[in-house]
């Protein structure tokens, strides 16, 4: 899901992976929009290096990661998944 609001673009969206070609451009046509005009964030658990094995076609994911890194500030963490060790601790989501 996309959409323009007042204070910029607002992306939430999980894929399933291999991201298919309509939703890797769907995505494109989003950071092309933001690119040298707004801020953007995007989180991931992958690594910009590794966005061709996931998006297709690779021509779309290089012209994405070219966009998202020219200017960017990244910030990469690193350790344990607070979120993954709560929930096979049985400590994540407490029934209601």
């Amino acid at each position: 899901m996309a959409h323009f609001s007042e204070n910029g673009w607002q992306v939430s969206q999980e894929y399933a992976l291999p991201i298919g070609e309509n939703d890797s451009e769907a995505l494109y046509r989003v950071v092309e929009a933001c690119y040298e005009t707004t801020s953007l964030i995007v989180t991931s658990n992958f690594v910009l290096a590794s966005f061709d094995e996931i998006l297709n076609p690779r021509s779309i994911a290089a012209a994405l990661v070219d966009r998202l890194a020219h200017h960017a500030h990244l910030i990469e963490t690193t350790g344990e998944s607070i979120r993954l060790s709560q929930a096979l601790s049985g400590k994540g989501v407490m029934p209601l």
